[in-house]
C-alpha cells in the first residue's frame, strides 16, 4: 500500500479525463459541450474550458497518477476502480456505446467500438472486491449513476456484468 494520498480524484488516463467531462454538464445551463485546455497546476492537472452554451468558465483539477504520468497505453485505466466515472455511468457508457452497432455488423470499425464498450463494462467490475459477487453501493456515487442501478439492480450482479462483457467480444 502507498502512503499517496492525492488532494483531487486521481486521473488514470486522458481518455478517462476526456469521458469525465463529457459526462459533467455546465451547472450554469446543463449543456456538456466545451473546449477543453489542459496544463499543470501546483502539480495538480487542470483542464479548463467555456462552455459552448453560455459561455460560463469551468475548471477541474485531477491528480496525477501514483507514478506521476497518465498511462495512455490503457484506454481508461490500470487495475484500480475510476475515482472519477462511478460504476452505474461506465455502464450506461458502454449500453450507449454498444447501442450505436447495428446487430449483426462485424465490420472492423464495428469491432472497434464493442471493444471501447467491453473496456467500459471492464471498469464497471473494477469495483467488485475480489470475493464479491455485485457491485458495492459505495460505487454509486453521481445521481445518473444511482439512477442507472435503480433501473436494473441485477445488471451489476457480476454474473451478468461478465456475460455483457463478454457478449461484446468478437
Amino acid at each position: 500500500m502507498s502512503d499517496y494520498d492525492p488532494p483531487y480524484a486521481i486521473a488514470r488516463t486522458t481518455t478517462e479525463v476526456m469521458l469525465y467531462l463529457d459526462l459533467t454538464a455546465c451547472p450554469d445551463c446543463g449543456s456538456d459541450e466545451a473546449e477543453w485546455q489542459h496544463d499543470l497546476h501546483d502539480g495538480a492537472l487542470r483542464y479548463v474550458g467555456a462552455c459552448a452554451r453560455c459561455g460560463s468558465e469551468r475548471e477541474y483539477l485531477f491528480s496525477p497518477p501514483y507514478q506521476g504520468l497518465l498511462d495512455d497505453s490503457a484506454t481508461f485505466g490500470g487495475p484500480e476502480p475510476s475515482e472519477l466515472v462511478d460504476a452505474g455511468q461506465w455502464l450506461a457508457v458502454a449500453d450507449w456505446i454498444a447501442g450505436q452497432v447495428p446487430a449483426g455488423d462485424r465490420s472492423a470499425a464495428a469491432r472497434a467500438v464493442m471493444a471501447y464498450a467491453r473496456q467500459a463494462v471492464q471498469e464497471v467490475l473494477k469495483f467488485i472486491p475480489p470475493a464479491g459477487d455485485a457491485v458495492p453501493d459505495e460505487a454509486f456515487w453521481t445521481d445518473a449513476g444511482r439512477a442507472e442501478r435503480e433501473r436494473d439492480p441485477g445488471r451489476f450482479r457480476l454474473d451478468r456484468l461478465l456475460v455483457v462483457r463478454d457478449s461484446y467480444s468478437d
